[in-house]
Parts: structure tokens; sequence; C-alpha cells
């Protein structure tokens, strides 16, 4: 045994004088509340440059709310009524984010909390602001619900007038909207419709998350995918409406699908870490017949909500589902062919009657590429807000489409990793060759495509965080980080303002414009034909189920400008005879007119003056906002 060796006296230490130089102890270890009074210190800047952003920009925006001058929108809607405040607290939203994007890999709540707080900048506005529905035709949304709350039936076969036989075709979506409406105790959707927009961002937050969170694990990238697909959604479809609500269930099938779905001994290279990008994440774990037998089940009824809310977003699905089966991962046929069977089961059952409509125009459409692709009735936007408008949608569709294919150059081992989302990007691309859906067939491209090129801009934007360690690729990742990835978000949030808000003017309403339509439907006459220039205006199809409509500048320009030669010989030519009629033209149908392009500058006035003093049309009633006439085809012979 060696010796026990005495401990040191502690009782009566030794001056620095008595003890040798060689053999000082070590510094005491710092106290708790001093370790953790350092560590805070680190983490403080950060910390602020955290929420100091997000906190200032609510500041801004709250302040700048009252002072957006919505009733008083001029050629350029709210873009020049919107205060400076609006702008910098914008701004601001967008520098917090990028500082919080340094702490995404251990904060991710941070990024989040920013893009939501952008969705909330971008869209309340009009939901917290506005006394009437954003949309005016949004407004038949509200009237397919409460006539389904009010006669408790649907007519799929019936012939309604305003192309308004398609929603009892398809009523999933207002029949839910309807349950709302009764469990809320409210009086109508027209209550909670302008929330729409913000509580259907809020619900795809989380499948944006998942579906890029299956193909990368750079929580950067998934962020600013995110931000991106914000900044980019500014087609509108996201209002109360099936497109919106289908549009978020056809995301929910393909996610499950990319993470459920995957063949046994199908990943192949892509499980090897030294062949993948950096950021790419592994392939999900594959799953048996029977687990995706249980997945099919579980996703039919999502399908087929998608059937019965929407016409279009059935063949999206189809079309992405297909084209996932050209990748050895998912190459199994069985939801493709469940997601077949449930749309063609509804399209020739409920929706029978459109569809055989649609099928006979199909002869005319077929291959018309020029036709296809083409933007609403006319084409032809005027006024500068209008105008400024489609250029900003047309730069941020080229923008969006250049920043993701660079990562097709720039992240090719990603690209290969990712390549499911890749083509469900480009699946509805090929839909242009079959129709012109209305003239948004083109919009409905670009938002199918939108996650996938979302994701492939921010990959873009985002180095691989392996590659910054690599010599050259050091400092062009650096470089791209802190100067072109700050660039592009600020570059596609200005093109997103006029995209978003050019054309405000057309969307709000006066309550008094609606209180006169309203009125005016009821007291017409069941079986009556409502006229009007467009059938964007609030309340165009009040009591749609007792009405006829007719929307007679719903056409071509050329066709136009001969009736406003003599536009009440040209109503009355075309007026079924023995009818009772009304023309209600209002200052919105003046704006949405020229606006977009459907009547010259200056035709509304004409039509409505000439009109006026017609003696086949008596003036009902002349409001502020509107006028209100009647056909009298017995009156010909009298003077004005």
């Amino acid at each position: 045994m060696q010796p026990r060796v005495p401990a040191p006296d502690l009782a009566e230490p030794r001056t620095e004088a008595e003890a040798p130089s060689t053999t000082r102890r070590p510094p005491p270890p710092p106290r708790p509340r001093r370790a953790l009074a350092r560590s805070l210190a680190v983490l403080r800047p950060q910390l602020l440059l955290s929420w100091l952003p997000l906190l200032t920009a609510a500041v801004l925006w709250v302040y700048a709310l009252p002072r957006i001058g919505f009733r008083s929108m001029g050629d350029y809607g709210l873009l020049d009524r919107f205060p400076v405040a609006y702008y910098l607290a914008l701004a601001l939203l967008t520098l917090g984010f990028l500082a919080a994007l340094r702490r995404a890999g251990t904060a991710p709540w941070w990024p989040a909390s920013y893009c939501v707080a952008l969705l909330a900048a971008l869209k309340a506005p009009p939901a917290v602001l506005y006394d009437s529905v954003r949309y005016p035709w949004a407004s038949k949304h509200d009237a397919v619900v409460n006539q389904l709350l009010g006669s408790g039936e649907l007519r799929p076969n019936g012939a309604l007038s305003g192309n308004m036989s398609a929603y009892d075709q398809w009523p999933g979506f207002f029949t839910l909207v309807g349950g709302l409406v009764r469990a809320f105790g409210v009086e109508s959707a027209a209550v909670f419709l302008n929330w729409a927009p913000i509580a259907l961002g809020l619900l795809m937050l989380p499948v944006l998350v998942l579906m890029y969170r299956t193909f990368t694990e750079d929580w950067r990238l998934v962020w600013t995918a995110v931000w991106i697909f914000q900044l980019a959604n500014w087609v509108g479809q996201d209002y109360l409406a099936p497109q919106g609500f289908a549009y978020l269930l056809h995301l929910t099938v393909i996610v499950v699908l990319l993470r459920h779905f995957v063949l046994p001994r199908s990943a192949g290279r892509l499980r090897d870490r030294t062949y993948l990008d950096p950021a790419s994440a592994a392939v999900p774990p594959p799953t048996g017949t029977r687990q995706r037998a249980v997945c099919a089940a579980v996703l039919a009824p999502l399908i087929l909500a998608v059937n019965a809310s929407h016409q279009l977003t059935p063949v999206m699905l189809c079309v992405a589902l297909f084209a996932l089966t050209l990748t050895r991962r998912y190459r199994n046929y069985g939801l493709l062919v469940l997601a077949v069977l449930i749309m063609l089961a509804w399209d020739l059952t409920m929706g029978r009657p459109l569809f055989v409509e649609t099928l006979g125009t199909l002869r005319d459409s077929l291959g018309e590429l020029t036709q296809n692709s083409r933007a609403g009735y006319a084409g032809e936007l005027t006024g500068p807000g209008p105008e400024l408008a489609g250029r900003a949608n047309v730069l941020m569709v080229l923008a969006v489409a250049a920043l993701a294919g660079a990562a097709l150059l720039l992240r090719r081992r990603l690209v290969r990793s990712a390549l499911p989302l890749l083509l469900v990007s480009v699946a509805p691309v090929p839909l242009f060759v079959v129709n012109d859906y209305g003239g948004e067939m083109l919009f409905r491209v670009y938002l199918f495509g939108l996650p996938g090129a979302a994701f492939f801009a921010a990959a873009t934007l985002v180095p691989a965080v392996g590659d910054a360690r690599r010599g050259p690729r050091r400092r062009g990742a650096a470089l791209t980080l802190h100067l072109a990835l700050p660039v592009a978000l600020l570059a596609l949030l200005v093109g997103f303002l006029p995209s978003y808000y050019g054309k405000e003017k057309m969307y709000y309403t006066p309550p008094a414009e609606t209180a006169l339509v309203t009125r005016t439907l009821d007291r017409a006459p069941d079986g009556s034909l409502i006229l009007a220039t467009t059938g964007s205006f609030p309340g165009a199809l009040h009591r749609y189920d007792r009405l006829e409509h007719w929307f007679f500048a719903e056409q071509e320009l050329p066709e136009n400008e001969r009736m406003l030669a003599d536009p009440a010989r040209y109503l009355s030519d075309r007026i079924p005879p023995g009818a009772e009629a009304y023309v209600i033209l209002t200052r919105t149908q003046d704006i949405y007119a020229a606006g977009e392009g459907l009547l010259p500058p200056g035709g509304f006035g004409r039509l409505r003056s000439r009109l006026s003093v017609s003696p086949l049309f008596r003036v009902v009633e002349v409001h502020p906002y509107g006028i209100v006439l009647e056909y009298r085809p017995d009156a010909e012979g009298e003077s004005p």
C-alpha cells in the first residue's frame, strides 16, 4: 500500500509570497450565475436581431393600418394609399427574416414566426379594414351558401343562369362553409369571407414545411422556400373559394404520397450521402403494400373532397400522380387509379352536365396554345394600375422561373434527389394544350407549379452548408447568401405588391353599391332577366336560383364596340320576347370593364347615357354608385 498523502491545510492559506510560483492553483470554476450571464451575453445580440425587427415591424404595421386610404383609391389601387410605415414594416420583416435564417437550424421557430408575420402583413389589411367583401365575384360564393342553407337542396341538373349550375354540381366546399356559418352562429359567410387568405395561408404552412423537409435537411432552405412561396402567390386564388380549399387538399395528398409511398429498394444511390447534395434529406423509409393500401384508404376521403369541391383540381391531382409514377421511387399505380376512378365517378354522376359540355368544347380548344394561355376575356389591361399589375405578373413568373431554373445547373445533386417535386411542378404545363379554362388556365398552371418552383428558387439562393467550407465556393456561397438572397427577396416583395394590390380599385366595393344591387334584385319578380356589363360586381348573383342573368360585355372587344354603336337596340334584339328585364350598371362594373379591357375608354359612360335616354328603357333608380333601368319594349314609339 502506498503511504497516504495528507491533505493540505486549507484553514490558513499561504500568502502569494510564501507560495511557490510553480504551484499556483487554477482559477476557480465560474459560478453558475456568472456562467449564465456569460451565455446570455453571447446570445443577446442574436436574440436582439431575432425579435427586435419583428416587434418593430408589428408596431409600424399597426400604426400604418388606420392610415390606409382604401376608400379613396385611385388608378394604382392601394399602392399609393399605403403609408410609408407599411412599406417600412415589410422591409423590416424581410431583414429580420434574413437575420433569423442564421439560427434556423437551432431555432426554427424564429423564421417560422416571420413567415406568419409576413402572411398577416401582406394579406390582412383588407380583412381588417374593408367594410364589404373583397373581390366582387366572391359575393357569389356567399350567395351559393345562402341558397344552400335556405333551400336545403342541390339541383345539379338545373340549368341555372350565370354558370351557377357548376356550384350545385360541385357543392362540397359550400356545404363545408354552410356548416361553418351554422357553427359560428353568424348571418352569412360574408362575415368571415375576407379572412380566408389568412386561414388558408396558416393551414398551408405545415403542408409546405413537410413537403420541403422531405427533400432537404437545411432549415434555411425550407423557410426560404416558404417565404418565396408567399411572395410569389399573388394569383389571388386563396380567397373563400373552392379553388383555395381544393388546392390545400391537393398539396396534402401530394405530401402524404411523397413521404409514405416510397417503394422498397428504389432509392439506390440516393441513400449514399457522398452522392447527395449536403443539404439533401435522406429518402423516406420504404413502405410495404399493406402500408400503402392503408395510406390510400386514408387519402380516399381527401381525394373525394377535392372532386366534390372543384372541377379542375382533380385533373391537376391526377396529372401530378401520373408524373410521380415516372420515377422509380413512386412507380406504384394504386393511388393514381383510385384518384382517376373517383374523378370519373363524380364527373359522370353529379358533374355530368358540365362535364359533357366541357367535352364538347375540347374540339375548338385542343392544341390552341396561344388561345389557351390568354388571360381573362379580352387580355388587354387598361389604366396605370392594371397595366402595372400585368407587367408585374409577367416579371414575377419570369423571376421565379429563372431562379428555379438556375438550381437545375447550380444544385444538380439536390435536383436529382428532389426529382419528384420537380415532376409535380412541371406536370400541369401540358394542360395548356387542352383548354383555356375561361381565360384562367395560365394562372392555374402557375399556381400548381409554384410549390416546387419556390423550393428550387430557394435552393439557388441558399447555398449548401457543405459547399460553403470548400475553397473558392466559400466566397461564392457567402456572396450569394449575403447579397443575392436579400436582393432577390426584396425584388419579389416589390413585385408582389402591384401584382396583388395594383387592381385593388376593382376589388373594393362601397357597401352602398352592394345595397343598391341587393335592393334591386329583391324587388325583381321571379324569372326576371338581369342585365349587366359583367358579373364582377357585388351581389351580382343574389337570388341566382330565381333570376336569369346576361353579362353582355363579357365578350371580345370588337363585338362590344359594335354594341356601343346602339346599345339599346343591341340589347333589345337579344332579350327574349315577353321577358321582364332590368339593367344594372354600377361603379364597380365601370372600373372592371375598363381595367380588363372589355370596353374602350369612355365606353361605359356612353353605354349608361344612351340607355338612360332610350325609350326602350325606363330609369328606376339613380344612385351615386349606379343606375337601374327597366326594359320597356312597348314604349319604343314614345319620346324620351
